[in-house]
């Protein structure tokens, strides 16, 4: 059991997104709201590397103006990482030092923001506190663009996302329309999914008829096929006069060999993906002669903060301030989930899950969201979609440029005498 008056470290993990920042506004917010509870409230830098290194953020310094402008900033407030936790069986280096390093500033609360080896690293934590005689309560806050967390019904960040996509979508699928006659005929637009397929699906949303683009979407969860790809790319060239094509980054062949990419993998253990776009136009060109462009949304699609989902900000900052109130009820080992109600009309809820359920676990596109063609999506994930996407969350502009939190992020002294050496190899932050 926790004591009745700790310290809380809070830290964010992985790719960021344009909403990890409410989540962080949530959970300081409502920890403020129980000083008799939680004393003071810290932040690690970069992550769970903050732990390790006995470099957290003083939120005591911070003013409640710039906590709640954390609502409208994109990106990872007090920093981010990759870095996979060994297995605990193999090495109790890492987890020893986290625990000395939380028993040294009195923290009882440990709140990981993050996607599916985020939840890993948070139910390791909760079991070997256990074990160390130094229990904490872990609470998992769910994060992640690619929407891949397995019983919640969506992530924070994904409906952001798949807003941008779908407009981007939109948008430059004008351009292309208007250039078709004597210009552009082939539009390729890559986005973010290794291997579930949700961002690229999101871009389903653009349409309003059938005929609208994008007229083809390529996911992880469908091989892709050459001879296939091509007679649909020069069939729609031939009806609509230009053809869009939206493409998720893990697209494969029926082998597993990846359209394009790299090699190198990141500390998480995943291939460095990327260059689908390109590889696509240059078989087009080579195949068809089209003159094409492609496009990669890249950091921006997970960054835009300017177009971001209302309703994807508003779960978000939910989860924050469900993970406190669930720590404080003597949880631990869960994750903060997002529940559909089966109302005609959207309504959502919070709940938990046990993290042994979510950690290293994927949810992927069913396979009756695809299209029969496997090239687009159906009224099912429509209705899924839609009304993640739904209302408008503007931050504050000044000169015309949105205006977002800068951060005090001063560090506490630390007590420890001892550093911690991290393995370069095992590390790659961002």
């Amino acid at each position: 059991m926790v004591k009745p008056t700790m310290n809380a470290f809070y830290a964010q993990s992985g790719g960021v997104t344009s909403v990890i920042n409410a989540s962080a506004c949530g959970v300081i917010q409502t920890a403020r709201q129980h000083p008799d509870r939680i004393n003071r409230i810290y932040a690690g830098r970069n992550g769970i590397l903050g732990a390790l290194r006995e470099e957290l953020f003083d939120i005591q310094q911070e003013t409640t103006s710039d906590i709640e402008k954390l609502k409208t900033t994109p990106g990872g407030a007090f920093g981010s990482c990759r870095y996979k936790l060994k297995e605990a069986s193999s090495s109790t280096s890492e987890y020893k030092r986290i625990i000395d390093v939380f028993e040294a500033h009195n923290i009882g609360y440990f709140f990981y923001n993050g996607g599916g080896d985020s939840a890993d690293t948070c139910l390791k934590i909760a079991q070997v506190s256990e074990q160390m005689g130094y229990p904490i309560s872990a609470i998992h806050i769910p994060k992640t663009i690619d929407n891949d967390l397995p019983v919640t019904d969506c992530s924070p960040g994904f409906g952001s996302v798949a807003k941008y996509v779908a407009i981007s979508t939109r948008e430059a699928s004008l351009d292309i329309a208007s250039m078709r006659e004597t210009s552009t005929k082939v539009f390729i637009l890559e986005v973010m999914g290794r291997n579930a397929g949700w961002i690229a699906a999101s871009a389903g949303l653009a349409a309003t008829k059938a005929s609208d683009p994008p007229h083809m979407i390529l996911f992880p969860e469908i091989a892709f096929d050459k001879a296939k790809f091509l007679t649909k790319v020069e069939q729609t060239v031939s009806k609509e006069g230009f053809c869009v094509i939206v493409a998720s980054e893990g697209v494969t062949y029926q082998d597993g060999s990846p359209i394009a990419g790299s090699t190198d993998k990141d500390a998480f253990g995943h291939k460095q993906l990327g260059g689908v776009a390109p590889a696509l136009a240059e078989l087009v060109k080579k195949e068809l002669g089209y003159k094409h462009h492609w496009a990669k949304s890249d950091y921006l699609q997970r960054s835009a903060r300017h177009i971001a989902s209302a309703t994807d900000v508003s779960q978000a900052y939910a989860a924050g301030q469900q993970a406190v109130e669930k720590s404080l009820n003597g949880d631990s080992a869960i994750m903060v989930t997002i529940e559909r109600e089966m109302n005609p009309d959207y309504e959502w809820t919070l709940g938990s899950a046990p993290l042994i359920d979510i950690a290293n676990k994927e949810k992927f596109v069913p396979a009756d969201f695809i299209s029969r063609d496997g090239f687009g999506i159906t009224q099912k994930a429509l209705d899924y979609l839609l009304p993640l996407i739904q209302g408008e969350s503007y931050p504050p502009y000044i000169d015309g440029l949105p205006q977002y939190a800068k951060l005090k992020n001063r560090l506490v002294p630390k007590k420890l005498l001892q550093s911690f050496n991290l393995l370069a190899t095992r590390l790659t932050c961002g």
